[in-house]
């Protein structure tokens, strides 16, 4: 199963070439992981993206840091600008002990055709105890919450050797 958080775009992540900036995709995908993962603030409309999954505490003074451990991003096509937002489908392709790998496909915005695959990325990330600086275990509240999103990892066209 996939999440798919709509992300939109700003006139800003375009390049002088007219599409996204390879340094504003990584944003794009951490701004999607963010809804996805990341408990909403106390009094903030919470997103029915990720409802179910939104287990992490990002906030300042939490007892969990989530540090990015590895990327890896593969890109297609390139990304022009869009007035509607993308669809970023996430999913697990990875739940260890006190990391994951969240997989990514970003894609045309729903119900545009055609259906277009322009990225396709992966993130390792490690759960930090905020106290200790030592990875921590993935809790039984978080891998219930992730373990449904389980799936084949991403497959990238080239590997590099």
């Amino acid at each position: 199963m996939r999440l798919h958080v709509p992300i939109r775009l700003r006139w800003s992540d375009l390049d002088a070439y007219g599409h996204v900036n390879n340094a504003e995709m990584l944003r794009l995908l951490e701004e999607a992981r963010i809804e996805a993962f990341w408990t909403p603030d106390p009094g903030a409309v919470e997103s029915a993206v990720g409802a179910s999954t939104a287990v992490l505490d990002g906030r300042p003074g939490s007892e969990t840091l989530t540090l990015i451990a590895r990327q890896e991003i593969e890109y297609l096509a390139p990304v022009p600008y869009l007035r509607q937002p993308v669809d970023i489908q996430l999913w697990l392709g990875r739940l260890g002990g006190a990391s994951l790998e969240v997989c990514y496909e970003v894609r045309s915005p729903v119900g545009v055709e055609p259906d277009v695959l322009f990225t396709r990325a992966t993130t390792t990330i490690v759960l930090v105890d905020a106290t200790t600086q030592r990875p921590r275990r993935i809790n039984d509240i978080e891998r219930a919450a992730w373990e449904p999103y389980l799936d084949a990892p991403v497959e990238f066209t080239k590997r590099a050797r």
